[in-house]
């Protein structure tokens, strides 16, 4: 047990909290030495349990900024990709100065529940524009749903966003007729979606947006990223407002 706490802490840190000079732990070189400083270092964190915690925490808070550097070091590198593939659907003002990138997937009720505050920050702020990631993984009626949208995006964007909206607010379990019945609902063409649906060129979107999500460790449904930042599961208004600050900011 001594060897293990030792190995997390850092001896150097304990035996300063302790007030053992650092010089004295290389002058303790016999067993019967290191034996006793180890049983120190056991007593006093066993008598301070709060000295692990703290230490615990500031090694997750390490690992979170690393992580979190990571992920900007991505999102910095695939601008491209993120904010500039001309097949993904754009929403909100399409020459906005903020973009929000949204992965996505419609059975996702997280998606749901934060779609009200997304549509209310782009009510409120018409300087934002919005890049829709296609990101069905959540069964066959997913990639179904995703499918449908990408062939009403060739009928017309002002289309996609209506079955985009329409799906987004439908309660229940999809079934590949309901879908379709939701786009006939908002005046798409139902036979040409049932001939583009399964295209190569939806499909290989599809896969982009797969390989980019992977990429960028997103597993799950929601996932935002706007300016170099990434908040992953449902995002409340205020949560919106001060991510597209902070991407507002210079430098």
């Amino acid at each position: 047990m001594p060897h293990r706490w030792i190995s997390i802490l850092g001896c150097a840190f304990l035996l300063g909290a302790l007030g053992v000079p650092s010089v004295g732990v290389a002058q303790m070189s016999t067993p019967a030495d290191r034996q006793a400083i180890e049983q120190i270092i056991h007593d006093y964190l066993i008598a301070h349990p709060e000295v692990v915690m703290e230490a615990l925490r500031a090694g997750d808070a390490r690992a979170k900024a690393q992580e979190e550097a990571e992920t900007r070091d991505q999102i910095v590198k695939h601008q491209d990709d993120l904010l500039r593939d001309a097949k993904s659907p754009v929403g909100g003002n399409p020459a906005g100065d903020v973009t929000i990138v949204e992965f996505f997937d419609y059975r996702c009720p997280y998606c749901k529940q934060v779609e009200p505050a997304l549509e209310t920050l782009l009510k409120e702020d018409p300087r934002i524009r919005v890049v829709y990631k296609e990101f069905p993984i959540l069964g066959p009626m997913s990639l179904v749903a995703s499918q449908v949208s990408l062939a009403a995006l060739k009928q017309s964007s002002q289309k996609y966003a209506r079955l985009h909206a329409a799906l987004m607010t439908t309660k229940g379990e999809f079934t590949q007729e309901s879908i379709l019945k939701t786009a006939e609902s908002v005046g798409l063409d139902v036979a040409k979606i049932k001939a583009e649906m399964n295209g190569r060129d939806i499909e290989a979107l599809i896969k982009r947006n797969y390989d980019l999500a992977d990429t960028l460790k997103i597993t799950g449904t929601p996932a935002f990223i706007i300016g170099n930042a990434m908040s992953p599961g449902a995002v409340d208004l205020a949560t919106f407002r001060k991510m597209v600050a902070d991407a507002r900011k210079p430098g």
